[in-house]
């Protein structure tokens, strides 16, 4: 590690990570590869990794890469429709692919098939506004080498072929339109996470703590942070002392971030939303569809709560789920508490929270109008996307907890963030994630963030440079710029992963 985190005061670990997702496993792997010698301590309050945002059931399996997710792709006021983000994802989920390659060339993860299969990605929009701007969304993103392989049709006959479910029953009439992704892939990141601690775990001086909870974090004088753990299981608390400390626990990092007491984590607040699926029983209306159908959200949802008819694969069993529908909890984590949100209401950042609030309207009515649905009204919603839907074939299902960033801003006071936010200290000694989608798939790219904030001087080296690059072949360069580049990676990636085109 730099000269900088070299500290005269005793510690524990090299690094703690705090909370098991995929966030921290990734980074922890990323820490260990780079820097073998590292000591690394984990803790997780439940007894399992991946069991809040990142498990499967709880929303993080699409496998975000903008293929289809249209929230990416805003349409302007001078009608145009902007593409950077779509872009700047399907550029980093191509890193993330390029990650899990080199785990399993180098055997630290076993079978791709646990967390990673190919599945078409679509878009179906209908009503002649919506299908306009679908058309002028494919145009758009054509032009970028990552999106060229799109197809868009708006003949009923071909979607109907592509995914007939949403067809049948559909009104003949109906106008239509849809694009299709076929290098779409599922991503079960709970299994994944689980798998890349699994190999941390057999590491020297790696050490993994379930059921523990940490309770304060504190900057010491030497540049250390001294970090208070309680084991829930048996009651112990102790203190532990680290050079870096990295916040990786969903919902509850902005809690955490707030204990730190650093400048940079001053006026960030959290607006928790809640989320629930519709999950088909039927087997045989399982096995007819095979796709991610992504749709236009309603007015004021979060980009969480885009809907859509997601075929996925848990547990090495096909499920398909429709949804999210989203709801309002004062919790920020699935086993979280209720005074979550009301603890975190601090006097540096209620300005933000109340004028977020107020510049969010559409959000509040749109959450109160989703937490007051019937299951009747649920499935309305899903008859839109399976005109021949029964109540009978599906079964609510609760996700998890999302918490979206809420910021200062000079203008408007305080914004709400759809997105991700890393918080790093000025030092690089300690850092925290905040935010929601399409976070587990560009892991990869936000820790790579991460590593340029807290160790840089470490990252300029030869030593982690070539490593970095043999981890990541393209890192440095844009896909989106070099079109041999991208399909040679793609071509590479899909094979190892074992998702080539058939």
């Amino acid at each position: 590690m730099t000269k900088k985190k070299k500290t005269v005061g005793k510690t524990d670990a090299d690094v703690i990570l705090i909370g098991a997702g995929i966030m921290s496993a990734t980074l922890g792997v990323l820490l260990k590869e780079l820097e073998p010698g590292l000591s690394i301590e984990i803790y997780e309050r439940l007894d399992i990794a991946a069991a809040e945002s990142s498990d499967a059931w709880n929303n993080a399996g699409t496998g975000h890469s903008a293929f289809c997710e249209l929230n990416y792709t805003p349409e302007k006021k001078d009608g145009t429709v902007e593409t950077k983000k779509a872009i700047q994802i399907a550029e980093n989920f191509e890193v993330s692919k390029q990650f899990w390659a080199y785990l399993l060339e180098k055997g630290l993860i076993s079978n791709p098939e646990n967390f990673i299969r190919k599945i078409p990605h679509m878009s179906f929009v209908w009503g002649k506004k919506n299908v306009d701007y679908l058309r002028k969304r494919y145009e758009a993103l054509r032009k970028s080498i990552l999106f060229s392989a799109m197809e868009y049709t708006e003949d009923a006959e071909t979607v109907k072929n592509w995914a007939p479910l949403i067809m049948n029953g559909r009104k003949k009439n109906e106008k239509i339109a849809a694009t299709k992704m076929d290098l779409g892939t599922d991503v079960n990141f709970g299994s994944l996470t689980r798998d890349m601690f699994n190999h941390l775990k057999e590491q020297p001086n790696v050490s993994l703590y379930f059921n523990h909870e940490i309770r304060n974090l504190t900057k010491n004088k030497d540049g250390n942070w001294s970090v208070k753990v309680k084991d829930l299981s048996t009651g112990d608390k102790r203190k532990r002392v680290a050079k870096f400390v990295f916040i990786g626990a969903g919902g509850g990092s902005l809690p955490l971030l707030e204990k730190s007491d650093i400048p940079e984590g001053k006026g960030f607040g959290g607006f928790p939303v809640s989320g629930q699926w519709l999950k088909c029983t039927n087997e045989e209306i399982i096995a007819k569809h095979h796709a991610k159908v992504y749709g236009k959200a309603a007015v004021g949802a979060p980009p969480m709560s885009v809907p859509h008819l997601d075929t996925r694969m848990i547990n090495g069993k096909q499920a398909l789920l429709f949804g999210p529908y989203a709801g309002f909890s004062t919790k920020f984590l699935k086993n979280g508490s209720f005074l979550d949100l009301p603890k975190s209401i601090k006097l540096n950042n209620i300005r933000p929270m109340i004028s977020a609030g107020l510049h969010n309207l559409d959000l509040t009515k749109y959450l109160i109008e989703q937490v007051r649905q019937s299951p009747q009204d649920r499935l309305e919603a899903l008859k839109e996307y399976l005109p021949t839907a029964q109540l009978q074939d599906w079964e609510l299902e609760y996700a998890g907890q999302r918490v979206q960033v809420i910021k200062k801003d000079e203008k408007q006071g305080g914004i709400l963030e759809f997105g991700t936010e890393v918080v790093s200290a000025a030092d690089g000694s300690i850092a925290a994630l905040l935010g929601a989608s399409p976070g587990a798939s560009t892991a990869v790219s936000i820790m790579l963030e991460l590593l340029d904030r807290c160790f840089k001087e470490d990252l300029a080296t030869d030593e982690w440079q070539n490593k970095i690059k043999e981890m990541i072949p393209t890192y440095g360069a844009e896909l989106a710029n070099d079109a041999t580049l991208c399909e040679a990676t793609r071509a590479r990636t899909s094979k190892v992963l074992e998702i080539e085109a058939v």
